[in-house]
């Protein structure tokens, strides 16, 4: 009888923890600073080790945007 209880509490848990996660994901999209907008070019991988939370934060022409791992500085040219 124990071990039948197991496998559906075991299945709510991970269903459970998945709802979360999606509500925290729109949470965060939310939080961004309005001078930060979503970038116009898809990101290439190697940018999301230039992490920036200002435009400041960018070399000369380029500027911080949100991407799908963060917000990267991206080259406007």
């Amino acid at each position: 009888m124990k071990t039948q209880a197991l496998l559906p509490i075991l299945l709510l848990c991970v269903l459970l923890l998945q709802a979360q996660g999606g509500s925290y994901n729109q949470k965060k999209k939310k939080q961004l600073s309005p001078e930060i907008k979503e970038c116009e070019k898809r990101a290439k991988i190697y940018l999301c080790t230039f992490p920036c939370t200002h435009h400041r934060q960018c070399q000369a022409n380029t500027i911080c945007c949100s991407t799908f791992c963060g917000n990267v500085c991206m080259n406007i040219l």
